[in-house]
């Protein structure tokens, strides 16, 4: 899966069937500086380990870093790192 974020490609392995994900939050920590809620406080988890924002738009983000995460989708819906 390849996903453009703030004009950069960002390619992300998808998870196998092997690696599950925990039922909250446990292991990730939501980003409390920007906008968005946190995905687990909402029940929400991500598609894959890999998975760090879901956008506005329902696009998801694998950005390494909050800045400019959704600037072209409308913004940060849930944050899950």
């Amino acid at each position: 899966m390849t996903v453009a974020v703030a004009g950069v490609l960002f390619s992300a392995q998808t998870a196998s069937a092997s690696t599950s994900l925990p039922s909250k939050n446990t292991a990730h920590h939501c980003v409390r500086h920007t906008t968005g809620t946190c995905g687990w406080t909402h029940h929400q988890k991500p598609r894959d380990q890999y998975e760090t924002a879901k956008c506005k738009d329902a696009t998801l983000s694998y950005s390494r870093h909050s800045q400019g995460t959704c600037s072209h989708h409308h913004g940060v819906r849930y944050w899950f790192k």
